[in-house]
């Protein structure tokens, strides 16, 4: 794995994991009943995005890794996902 690949694959891991993290224990305004004039009731009280950014940059590293682990050591390699790809039948039409 190459440096590049590396970056590229713990950015795709950290993003995916902050929008799952992102509306976690979100309290919104209407909840809160302190709604902002001009900002829908949906908006929300006080987001943490740095908790929660903290939150992902711990989880991400983790599972990152972990895959990084997998890859590197040869596990799963591309001839194993290509065999998945083998076993199903095209479909094929007869005109």
């Amino acid at each position: 794995m190459t440096i590049t690949a590396a970056i590229v694959l713990y950015a795709m891991i950290w993003f995916m994991i902050f929008l799952i993290v992102l509306p976690l224990r979100m309290v919104t305004q209407g909840e809160a009943g302190e709604v902002v004039p001009g900002t829908p009731s949906s908006a929300p009280v006080d987001a943490q995005v740095g908790r929660k950014a903290r939150i992902t940059t711990l989880w991400a590293t983790g599972l990152w890794i972990v895959i990084a682990g997998i890859i590197i050591s040869g596990v799963i390699s591309i001839r194993d996902i290509d065999w998945f790809n083998r076993m199903s039948t095209p479909i094929v039409s007869r005109e």
